[in-house]
């Protein structure tokens, strides 16, 4: 079922095997993605692709600087017909939210995504509405471009399960690419593979995934080294570590596997923890994120 889903992915985001593998993880442990890299690499599309692949609904909003929260999650009106005031909910009453170029909005209404993300639920006027499920969002941004931008808050970042960078595709890859959609758009062969009833006990299915005594240990010293080091100014939480098992997990039920490996943890650690570490001033001056991990892994 997984495969057939990402075969229908792979179909049309060519060449990106490894970034497809991430989003569906994010997918299945029930997470949120932040993509970050620079316009045209493919970002919307494979939000898209996503969604039609698993036939479900989606909403775009494109951030800017005038979004208002009321624009993401609803407002209260005046009905002149019934003289009542009614909920009219916004576009995050979907199954899949492409918040597009997130960090060009201000931060009021960045953080009405919040309890969204969080809670899988929108609340106005004192009155909650659950969200459909599932509820994946999947944001973007670029990480170049500063000018008329405003960097998310750590409370922010801290909702999503993984950052992804999808990076531009190899020459060989992308002649494929400039070949077979020069005459078609890429998303017109897309078709529902698989439903969300599918994707839901697939969700379930990953919770039940076996996670060793000797793993649950390993992740928890991989935490405390990120709290404990000179390079390190801030480590991450206990949310970060939560999110780090249900990324294992979902990793291998992808896999086809029952149980968890530590390799399983070396591949998602960058992923899942980039955005939640915060290197020192001396850290940045003598090493990067991955050097850091790549150098613990080999001592572990």
């Amino acid at each position: 079922m997984i495969n057939k889903l990402k075969e229908n992915i792979g179909s049309v985001f060519v060449g990106k095997e490894n970034v497809i593998d991430l989003l569906l993880v994010s997918l299945l442990a029930d997470g949120h993605v932040l993509l970050e890299d620079v316009p045209g690499t493919g970002k919307t599309l494979l939000a898209k692709t996503i969604s039609k692949s698993i036939g479900s609904s989606f909403s775009r909003v494109q951030f800017t600087p005038d979004v208002l929260p009321s624009d993401v999650t609803g407002i209260e009106y005046f009905n002149p017909k019934t003289s009542e005031f009614e909920l009219r909910i916004g576009p995050v009453m979907t199954n899949i939210l492409l918040a597009d170029e997130i960090n060009r909005a201000m931060p009021r209404t960045q953080s009405s995504l919040l309890e969204a993300m969080e809670e899988r639920q929108v609340t106005l006027e004192k009155q909650s509405t659950p969200l459909p499920k599932p509820f994946f969002v999947i944001a973007t941004q670029n990480p170049i471009e500063s000018q008329g931008t405003f960097p998310l808050p750590d409370a922010q970042l801290d909702r999503f399960l993984m950052t992804i960078s999808i990076g531009h595709p190899t020459p060989k890859d992308e002649l494929q690419m400039m070949r077979r959609f020069r005459n078609d758009l890429p998303l017109e062969s897309v078709t529902s593979v698989i439903s969300l009833e599918d994707i839901l006990e697939a969700q379930k299915r990953v919770k039940e995934i076996f996670v060793s005594e000797p793993l649950e240990h390993y992740i928890i010293k991989l935490a405390h080294a990120t709290r404990n080091h000179d390079y390190i100014a801030n480590g991450v939480s206990p949310r970060a570590t939560l999110a780090l098992v249900r990324a294992v997990q979902a990793l291998a039920f992808l896999r086809g596997r029952e149980y968890c490996t530590p390799e399983d943890i070396q591949l998602l650690v960058p992923s899942v923890w980039n955005h939640r570490i915060v290197l020192s001033m001396e850290g940045a001056l003598r090493t990067t994120k991955n050097e850091y991990y790549a150098k613990y892994f080999k001592r572990s």
